[in-house]
């Protein structure tokens, strides 16, 4: 009995793990991050102090419960980036990567909010998206797909507005997100001719990189 009650342990701690990231996942997915910490613990249905045993601060467990995401971001940019066709893919990145923040809105308010921390945290992947995202936008210029007058802040208003859009269910708000995503990408395109923008406003998501 001795010899595998660190096994036990173990294997609790685990379970316990796993079923803290289930709950706040599905909590942030639905509410937000403003979800309290005691209402992911008692829907994970363990003590708080357990919880933050686990995750002593709430950004350690946003952190935790986005790392798919975050890779799932990384690999979008990854992929479309290494299409030949710079706009083909540009327009590839617009229409995923609504579709990913449309399912979860959580992980949107995770990724346009400041959590500095941990290596491979949702900083760091925004950060590696935007820098990706704008060297794909610039040689969408090049080609003359992209308007010339597009700057990496009016990727930023995107996904602003496509957090805005809220529906009776995700089936319905992916459904919503894709026409938005259409628009957008009409928008961006150089052709036909479009009047001037007016001035854009510098947002905090695009500094690590200009377009």
């Amino acid at each position: 009995m001795t010899d595998r009650l660190p096994h036990t342990l173990r294997s609790d701690a685990v379970d316990n793990r796993d079923r803290i990231l289930d709950a706040a996942g599905k909590l942030f997915a639905a509410e937000g991050l403003d979800v309290p910490m005691r209402e992911i613990a008692r829907r994970a249905a363990v003590g708080p102090a357990t919880l933050y045993r686990r995750f002593p601060t709430k950004q350690a467990l946003i952190t935790a419960v986005f790392a798919d995401q975050v890779r799932a971001c990384r690999d979008i940019v990854d992929e479309e980036c290494a299409d030949p066709d710079p706009w083909r893919g540009f327009c590839q990145v617009i229409e995923k990567v609504c579709e990913l923040h449309a399912r979860d809105r959580g992980f949107t308010e995770a990724f346009m909010s400041t959590f500095p921390g941990a290596p491979g945290n949702v900083d760091t992947g925004r950060a590696y998206t935007m820098r990706a995202v704008a060297g794909l936008a610039r040689r969408a210029q090049e080609a003359g797909r992209l308007r010339p007058d597009f700057v990496l802040d009016d990727l930023v208003l995107m996904l602003m507005a496509n957090k805005g859009i809220h529906t009776a269910s995700t089936d319905a708000q992916v459904t919503a997100s894709r026409r938005f995503a259409g628009f957008v990408i009409q928008a961006f395109e150089a052709r036909p001719p479009h009047a001037p923008l007016p001035p854009s406003a510098r947002l905090a998501l695009s500094e690590p990189a200009d377009v």
